[in-house]
């Protein structure tokens, strides 16, 4: 699944990233667009409704993944296990780090528009 060992994106889904976006390009652009969450009357229930609690869930888990992978990384660095590099273990920490970061912008933004939200007078 990585690249050069380093943690990167498979080829494969690269490959199927690309597949995608050629085929939403040639889509019509004037074909009406049904809102998502919103099944029209009589519409196969074939697009999942996507829940918000569910995402963030998902979202953390993997922060915290990301994290623990760093973690391990660097403390077999630590103990001389020859299988693993500094290049590879900065790397990682470098990824958890920015993974946390953002993760916080995004609750701040997200406590920021609570407290609007909360503010507005009714």
């Amino acid at each position: 699944m990585s690249i050069g060992g380093i943690g990167g994106i498979d080829p494969g889904r690269i490959q199927a990233m690309m597949e995608q976006l050629k085929a939403a390009a040639t889509k019509p652009a004037a074909s009406p667009v049904a809102p998502v969450g919103l099944g029209a009357p009589g519409a196969s229930p074939a697009v999942a409704k996507l829940d918000f609690a569910d995402a963030l869930k998902t979202t953390l888990e993997s922060v915290s993944a990301t994290q623990k992978e760093a973690s391990d990384l660097g403390k077999r660095f630590a103990m001389g296990d020859d299988t693993v590099s500094l290049s590879d273990t900065m790397i990682a920490m470098q990824k958890s780090s920015i993974a946390f970061q953002s993760t916080v912008q995004v609750r701040n933004k997200l406590v920021s528009a609570y407290h609007d939200i909360m503010n507005m007078q009714v």
